[in-house]
C-alpha cells in the first residue's frame, strides 16, 4: 500500500497527515493515526462563517475567531497570488449571509482544494472584503466536495452579491464577453447576460428616461471573470478561446461566450488602482473551477459593400513616424510623440495598418489620428501611402495635400494629430479641397469634392470632434451625468458650425449638394451633436441601414456603440447603397496590437500578427455609393 505524506506549516502549528492512494477503503495504521490526530485537533468551539460575515457590507464579527470549512479555492503563495485561500462551511441557515470567507496567509503553502480545515485568526474587513488573517490552520480531513451555489445575471441590486462573498458559485447562463480592455494588463474579462451591453446614448437621447433605465440595467448586468493573480502583464494570458491562452491566432472577441463559469466570488482589486475593487469570479485555483470561452463572434472574413464608389472612415490610432521631437502641428510647440515608440514598433504598426486598409479596398479613405507633420515626403501620411502602394502597386493610392490644395500653410490645425484623405486615382478625381480653418475645431475638418468616372460628384468631409476626456472641462462642458460625458456642449457647437460651413462653403464651391460626413465625432448616435446634424438635414446612414440597437464601432466601460459616423445629406441618402461597420478592431483585445512594451519576449511574437486585426480601438466604417450626375 502506497501513501503520501503532506506537511501543513502555519505560524503556530505543524501537522502531518497521510492519505491513501489505493482507493480500497483500507487505511494503514500510520494513516489512521494521522487521521485521528487531525480530527482531534479540529475539536473545540467554532463560529459559523455566516456569523462572521453578517448580512451587511462589512464583517459582523471582528477580532479573533475560529472557523471551520472546506477549502474551495487555493490561492496561496507570495505576491502576485491572492496570498491565501477560501473556506466555505455548511451554512448558518441564513440566506442573507455568506458561507465563505478568505483566509489571508501570505507566503504559505498549507492547504489543497477539498481539504477540510479549521482556521483561527483575526477577522476584519480589508478593501471591502471580509477576511481572516490566520494564526493557525489545522487539517480536519481531505477530499471534501462542495456544491457551487447558483448565481445569475442580471443582479437584483448593487449589493446582491454580498451574500455570496468568498463562496464557490456557478453562473449556469450563456454569458457574453462585453469587454476585455484589461485582459492583457490584468487578465480580466467582463461578461453580461442576454448578449453584449449597448451604450444607452446609442439608442436613446440623453433626456429620454429610457436612457437612464438602460444604464441602470447595464450596471447590474455585468461581472468580471479574473485570473488567479493580482499582477500586471501576466504571461501567459490565460483567457483565450477554448481554454487556451490568448494569442494572435487564438483571440477572445467581444461577443464570445462562456457557460457554466464556476469559481470563487471575490470582492478585490486586480492589484492596481487602474482596476479597482469589484466583484470578480476567480475560476483558476477553485474547486472544479472553469471559464471556457467559446467563439460566438467570428472574425470578419471580408469587407465588401455594394456601390460603384466606396468610402471608408478609419481611425488609425496615432499613426506617427516621428519618435522624438514631435510638435503641435508643423513648427508648433513641443508635443509628446504618440503611437509607435521606435522603428520596430512602427514597422509592426504599418504592416497591420496596410493590411486593414487593403482589406477595406475603398476608393476614398478618411483618416483620423494621423500625425500632424505636414504633407512632405517624410510625413506620416506620405509614409502610410507609400507602404500601401508597395503592398498593392505603385500609384494605387494618393493622398490629399491640404496645404497645397488650399494654399494655406499648416491648414490642418495645431493639434498633434490631424484628419487626412487617401483616394484611388483610377476611380475618383479630386475637384476641390477645402478646410474649415476655424479654431473651434481642434482638428480642422477636411472636405474633398470628388468626381467619379461618370463625372458624378460627391463631397466627402472627414472630421474628428473633441474627445470625451474631461481634462479642462468646466461649466456646460463638464460631465452633466447624462451619459454624454465631458465636452458635449463643445462637440454640439462643432456639429452646428460644421453644418453651417458645409452649406455655405462646401456645397456652394462644389456646385453639388451631395455630401457625406464621416469620421470620429466622439458622439454616439442619439447624442446632441449627431442630433444637431440631423436637424441640419443629415441622415445617420448607419442607423438607417443597420440600426443603432445593433451597430457599434467602439467599446467603452463594457458598452458598445458607434462614435464613427456616416451621415448623408438629404440629396445623397438615396445614393447610399450599403453601410458596414467593419469589426476588425473594437472586438479584439488591445494587447494584440503592434506594441512591444509590457510584453515578454515570447509575447512580442505570440501576440502579434501582421494582419488587419486590432490596428486601432475604433472599427472602420465602409460606405457604398452609386452616384448620380
Amino acid at each position: 500500500m502506497t501513501t503520501t505524506r503532506r506537511t501543513y506549516a502555519t505560524g503556530a502549528v505543524v501537522l502531518t497527515a497521510a492519505t491513501t492512494l489505493t482507493g480500497l477503503g483500507l487505511v494503514a495504521p500510520s494513516t489512521a493515526q494521522a487521521a485521528r490526530t487531525a480530527e482531534a485537533a479540529c475539536t473545540g468551539t467554532t463560529t459559523a462563517i455566516g456569523k462572521v460575515q453578517g448580512s451587511g457590507d462589512t464583517a459582523a464579527i471582528t477580532g479573533t475567531v475560529t472557523v471551520r470549512g472546506v477549502v474551495v479555492s487555493d490561492n496561496e503563495g507570495s505576491s502576485p497570488t491572492l496570498q491565501g485561500f477560501f473556506v466555505q462551511d455548511a451554512g448558518d441557515r441564513d440566506r442573507a449571509t455568506s458561507d465563505g470567507i478568505f483566509v489571508y496567509a501570505p507566503g504559505q503553502n498549507q492547504v489543497k482544494v477539498g481539504d477540510e480545515v479549521q482556521v483561527t485568526g483575526n477577522a476584519a474587513e480589508y478593501q471591502g472584503q471580509t477576511q481572516v488573517t490566520s494564526t493557525a490552520v489545522e487539517l480536519c480531513g481531505t477530499g471534501r466536495s462542495v456544491r457551487p451555489t447558483t448565481v445569475k445575471l442580471p443582479l437584483t441590486s448593487g449589493n446582491s452579491l454580498e451574500r455570496y462573498e468568498g463562496m464557490l458559485v456557478r453562473l449556469p447562463q450563456n454569458l457574453t464577453v462585453t469587454e476585455h480592455y484589461l485582459l492583457g494588463r490584468f487578465g480580466q474579462v467582463t461578461v453580461s447576460s442576454r448578449g453584449r451591453l449597448t451604450q444607452p446614448t446609442n439608442v436613446y437621447a440623453a433626456a429620454d428616461p429610457r436612457r437612464a433605465k438602460l444604464q441602470a440595467e447595464n450596471d447590474l448586468n455585468q461581472l468580471i471573470i479574473d485570473d488567479a493573480l493580482n499582477n500586471q502583464n501576466a504571461d501567459p494570458i490565460v483567457f483565450g478561446r477554448d481554454g487556451k491562452p490568448l494569442s494572435a491566432s487564438n483571440t477572445l472577441r467581444t461577443g464570445d461566450t462562456v457557460k457554466n463559469a464556476t469559481g470563487v466570488l471575490t470582492y478585490t482589486w486586480a492589484g492596481n488602482a487602474a482596476s479597482p475593487n469589484a466583484w470578480r469570479l476567480r475560476p483558476v485555483g477553485a474547486l472544479n473551477g472553469q471559464a471556457n470561452f467559446k467563439a460566438a463572434n467570428a472574425r470578419p472574413k471580408s469587407s465588401r459593400v455594394k456601390g460603384d464608389v466606396t468610402v471608408a472612415s478609419s481611425n488609425v490610432l496615432n499613426y506617427f513616424n516621428t519618435f522624438t521631437g514631435c510638435t503641435y502641428g508643423v513648427g508648433g510647440a513641443a508635443a509628446d510623440c504618440r503611437g509607435a515608440e521606435n522603428a520596430t514598433e512602427f514597422e509592426r504598426q504599418t504592416a497591420k495598418e496596410v493590411a486593414a486598409l487593403k482589406s477595406l479596398d475603398a476608393d476614398v479613405v478618411g483618416l483620423m489620428e494621423i500625425e500632424n507633420d505636414g504633407y512632405g515626403a517624410d510625413s506620416a501620411i506620405a509614409a502610410l501611402t507609400d507602404a500601401l502602394n508597395a503592398a498593392t502597386k505603385p500609384g494605387t493610392y494618393a493622398y490629399i495635400d491640404a496645404d497645397q490644395a488650399t494654399g494655406v500653410t499648416n491648414v490642418a490645425g495645431d493639434d498633434a494629430i490631424k484628419v487626412g484623405m487617401l483616394y484611388r486615382p483610377a476611380k475618383v478625381t479630386p475637384v476641390r479641397t477645402l478646410v474649415a480653418d476655424d479654431d473651434l475645431f481642434e482638428r480642422h475638418p477636411l472636405s474633398v469634392t470628388f468626381k467619379d468616372r461618370k463625372n458624378a460628384r460627391v463631397s466627402v468631409v472627414v472630421n474628428h470632434f473633441k474627445s470625451k476626456g474631461c481634462d479642462g472641462a468646466t461649466g456646460a462642458d463638464a460631465d452633466q451625468n447624462d451619459g454624454q460625458s465631458c465636452w458635449n456642449a463643445h462637440r454640439t457647437e462643432q456639429a452646428t458650425e460644421l453644418a453651417t460651413w458645409i452649406d455655405s462653403t462646401v456645397v456652394k464651391t462644389a456646385g453639388d449638394r451631395d455630401v457625406l460626413v464621416i469620421g470620429d465625432l466622439n458622439s454616439y448616435a442619439k447624442e446632441d451633436p449627431i442630433q444637431a446634424l440631423a436637424r441640419s438635414g443629415y441622415v445617420d446612414m448607419i442607423d438607417k441601414e443597420i440600426g443603432s440597437e445593433q451597430a457599434y464601432s467602439y467599446v467603452f466601460d463594457g458598452q458598445s456603440g458607434y462614435l464613427d459616423q456616416a451621415l448623408a445629406s438629404s440629396s445623397l441618402k438615396s445614393q447610399v447603397k450599403d453601410v458596414q461597420d467593419v469589426h476588425i478592431n473594437a472586438d479584439e483585445p488591445s494587447v494584440l496590437d503592434y506594441n512591444t512594451n509590457f510584453k515578454s519576449a515570447g509575447q512580442i511574437t505570440s501576440l502579434y500578427a501582421p494582419d488587419r486585426f486590432r490596428t486601432s480601438d475604433h472599427d472602420p466604417v465602409l460606405i457604398g455609393l452609386d452616384l448620380r450626375k
